[in-house]
């Protein structure tokens, strides 16, 4: 056997590696996508919890919106101050202080006061169970306490009790998740400050409401007529209560007579 046998074939695939390589160097090079230097600085100061409240896919996905312009620092709800400050900084603009928030279930129906029109045996999942005639509560408005809500919480804030979703505020951050997946859209995002709430979205009128529930809403107004700063109102059968204007006098829970207005 001769040496040149050996040598030659190794030595052209050596050559083709070599050429290979060259050119995917320069593809490499040519097709790059540029990435915004400032994507990576905002991405540390996001919380990094990718629990989807800013209505992004994670942390990543919000930090290429703030950069893009598509999104502000404030948009994420659950950024510390100094990160805000520190996105701000980057991005060369003023962010403010952020509002400390927390999830509300808006909703006082569990299973000792609520109405059920029937039996449901199916999916353990909100959203499974709206879909079969709007689940089995009689208010079209009420929680329906199958926990798709606990299952996108990455904080473990909220719980299924006794058929109704509850809110541990020791852990609730506000980042809205569970507002997000919620079928009925009775999770509300609130002040942290805030001193009473409604627990109730009924729309349905007061005669109607009485039927379907022991601690509805049933809009009779005398919230509304009682508050002294005029932080209630009543709309579409329902209270609700601007809490910018509430003073925490709790004259409108001491004055509902179905007591589904309470301290936070």
């Amino acid at each position: 056997m001769q040496w040149s046998e050996v040598f030659l074939p190794v030595g052209i695939f050596a050559a083709l590696g070599l050429l290979f390589g060259v050119l995917l160097a320069i593809a490499a090079r040519a097709f790059a996508v540029k990435v915004d230097e400032r994507i990576p600085k905002v991405l540390d100061h996001l919380p990094g919890a990718n629990c989807g409240g800013c209505g992004r896919s994670g942390c990543a996905a919000m930090a290429e919106a703030i950069v893009k312009g598509e999104a502000s620092p404030n948009d994420c709800t659950v950024c510390s101050a100094e990160g805000m400050a520190a996105i701000g900084e980057i991005m060369g603009v003023e962010v403010k202080k952020p509002v400390p928030m927390r999830a509300h279930v808006m909703c006082a129906g569990d299973c000792d006061t609520a109405v059920h029109r029937f039996r449901y045996e199916g999916a353990i999942d909100c959203i499974a169970a709206e879909k079969l005639g709007g689940g089995e509560k009689g208010c079209k408005y009420g929680c329906l306490g199958l926990g798709s809500c606990v299952k996108v919480c990455k904080y473990h804030a909220i719980h299924i009790q006794n058929g109704i979703a509850v809110i541990d505020d020791n852990r609730c951050i506000g980042c809205g998740a569970c507002a997000s997946v919620c079928p009925k859209h009775i999770i509300y995002i609130i002040p942290v400050s805030s001193k009473y709430a409604v627990h109730c979205r009924s729309a349905e009128k007061g005669i109607d409401t009485r039927k379907q529930c022991l601690l509805g809403c049933i809009s009779c107004r005398l919230c509304e007529k009682n508050c002294p700063e005029g932080a209630i109102k009543v709309e579409n059968f329902v209270a609700s209560i601007d809490q910018d204007k509430c003073t925490g006098c709790g004259k409108c829970a001491e004055k509902c007579p179905r007591k589904i207005i309470r301290p936070v």
